[in-house]
């Protein structure tokens, strides 16, 4: 097999969730356990940090395996879903895996899919693991696909959980309250494994409390031991000046400096020291250095991209991957800021999420450009429109991302903005 041969093997034979939605989504763990006693259990062979969340899971992930590769770990990346090729989803010390481990994997292992049948996630989890395993990583940082309790990745026993932000999102499959997707969430909290809460929400806190007490876990909200304030903020940099705390007594200063400049990430910012710092409770030896050089060097490190990203100047081009209604909001928080003759929107959605929620919140004094990403579940974009025509939003519908992006370019000046999201599809279509 083909690289090429191979992923469309993939993409034919196996549900995908970005593609297909709901009908890729297999709410329960047999077939990941299957696949991993198939392969001798790779997932027991290295160290993790697990991490779920609604929002800045993803950024997280990539900050924390920044800071342990500037710590000397060899270590493993396990993201989704991918923006340009299939391979940034699993890395090690930033490098994608090889076009011909994924072919031979695949090839080694027809058998088992077609006896199998797993989703396109799971094969997934199963090929990171198998890889990470053959590569020999200290430790890799695996991010939950959807929810986590019931998450293909949520056979691991890591050295500490990351639980980020809980939001509205995937309320079909997670429930239609913030309790009932925390306790979902909840469900990477293993007994006796610390457990870090980025965010002390109110009205999850207590499912949070609950699931580590009963699993005997310590449970560590971020905002009780870290401070994290903005300090300076450029186009390309957001200095940030951290004090962390723990009950051992402890105290640490930081001063940072992120690539990453959606101030959105000083929440994520805060897990992620707290959570290094339980690391380094446990004899990680990870130092102030480390962590301010990981964060500092993650876009280098780890090849992030699509988190509030300038893509373009004159006019100002940004691009975010958020898309749910705690995700769109943040960003349109960062959209307030940027001075600027006309804004101009790029936007598309998939059509299972909240799109009259969503729409309600943007600024009907931009002009749209409205567009369906190349997947089954995007959202037609005539009907896209008129949806947003509701809400006082004006603007054309087109065929492509591509043809709304170069149609919003055509109208812009130099002193306009223009943003793309709505969709880490239209984003990734962009990039």
């Amino acid at each position: 097999m083909t690289y090429r041969e191979t992923l469309e093997y993939l993409y034919s034979r196996l549900p995908l969730f970005t593609r297909v939605g709901k009908a890729a989504y297999k709410a329960d763990l047999s077939n990941t356990l299957s696949l991993c006693s198939a392969l001798g259990n790779p997932e027991k062979s290295f160290k993790t940090v697990h991490v779920a969340g609604t929002n800045g899971k993803g950024s997280s992930s990539h900050f924390l395996a920044s800071v342990l590769q500037e710590a000397g770990y060899k270590t493993g990346l396990f993201t989704s879903p991918h923006l340009k090729d299939f391979r940034e989803r699993i890395r090690v010390n930033g490098q994608m895996i090889q076009k011909r481990r994924v072919s031979s994997f695949v090839e080694r292992h027809q058998d088992l899919f077609e006896q199998i049948k797993p989703s396109f996630f799971e094969m997934n989890v199963a090929l990171a693991f198998d890889y990470f395993r053959e590569e020999q990583v200290d430790i890799a940082v695996i991010e939950t696909g959807l929810g986590g309790r019931l998450d293909s990745t949520n056979v691991l026993v890591p050295e500490v959980s990351l639980i980020t932000n809980i939001s509205f999102d995937h309320t079909d499959l997670l429930g239609d309250t913030l309790e009932k997707i925390a306790y979902e969430k909840a469900g990477i909290i293993k007994p006796g494994i610390p457990v870090v809460i980025t965010e002390k929400q109110i009205e999850v806190a207590g499912v949070f409390m609950q699931q580590a007490a009963s699993c005997n876990s310590k449970i560590f909200f971020a905002g009780d031991y870290c401070q994290v304030i903005a300090s300076e903020k450029t186009d390309s940099l957001l200095s940030v000046e951290a004090k962390t705390s723990l009950p051992s007594g402890k105290k640490k200063n930081y001063q940072l400096q992120s690539p990453l400049t959606g101030l959105y990430q000083l929440k994520n910012l805060a897990g992620v020291l707290v959570t290094v710092e339980v690391l380094s409770s446990l004899q990680w030896n990870i130092s102030r250095k480390h962590i301010e050089e990981g964060v500092r060097k993650v876009l280098a490190n780890t090849g992030l991209r699509g988190r509030w990203e300038r893509i373009g100047t004159k006019p100002d081009t940004i691009c975010d991957t958020g898309h749910n209604k705690a995700g769109v909001q943040e960003v349109l928080e960062l959209i307030a800021r940027l001075q600027h003759h006309q804004l101009h929107i790029v936007w598309g959605m998939v059509a299972d999420k909240d799109i009259d929620g969503i729409l309600t919140m943007l600024p009907t004094d931009a002009k749209y450009y409205f567009c369906k990403a190349s997947i089954p579940r995007a959202m037609d974009a005539i009907a896209l429109r008129e949806h947003a025509n509701n809400y006082g939003l004006q603007g054309k519908a087109y065929k492509s991302v591509r043809g709304a992006y170069a149609a919003a370019r055509k109208a812009s000046r130099t002193d306009d903005v223009i943003f793309i999201g709505g969709s880490t599809f239209v984003v990734a279509e962009v990039i």
